[in-house]
């Protein structure tokens, strides 16, 4: 089975799919972690020079090579279910779990990984909760089309949650 852990930049998705992993002792792929290593470059190095396009097909390129079969966490980026019909591809192939987290919980995260974040560089900290504010009201419908709303629960909750539903 394949779990997708999908949300807002900043909901938590690589902190709690490395915990679920551990937990539940299945592996976990970090999905921009994964296309970095492909591409040798960074997320913000990817966008800066190819392009954003470019890099939502490699996402999309991503969740077309995994296997349903497969016994996998992916912790996807804030971005991948909202291009490409990705959500729903996702959804084919596994169990979403959207990450909806309390805005307050976002932004602490935000405001502390800017620099690591293509779409937040340069931004204010007003600026950032408008940006925030826009972007999840764009994405939310993509997000809200998930298997599990997991809100702000921790990931033994989840945990709980994922092995009743394997029963």
């Amino acid at each position: 089975m394949l779990y997708f852990l999908i949300g807002f930049m900043g909901s938590g998705k690589s902190y709690t799919g490395r915990n679920l992993s551990e937990l539940m002792g299945i592996p976990c792929i970090d999905m921009d972690k994964f296309i970095e290593e492909q591409e040798n470059r960074s997320i913000a190095e990817i966008f800066e020079k190819s392009g954003e396009t470019y890099f939502r097909n490699l996402e999309r390129t991503f969740l077309e090579n995994l296997n349903p079969k497969d016994h996998l966490i992916i912790s996807t980026g804030g971005g991948a279910p909202c291009f490409n019909d990705n959500m729903d591809l996702m959804n084919q192939k596994g169990t979403t779990i959207y990450l909806n987290r309390s805005k307050e919980t976002v932004m602490k995260q935000l405001l502390k990984g800017i620099e690591k974040r293509p779409l937040l560089r340069g931004k204010t900290e007003e600026e950032i909760w408008t940006f925030y504010d826009n972007k999840l009201s764009e994405r939310k419908q993509f997000y809200e089309k998930a298997n599990i709303h997991a809100a702000d629960m921790g990931y033994v909750e989840i945990s709980q949650i994922l092995k009743s539903k394997s029963l």
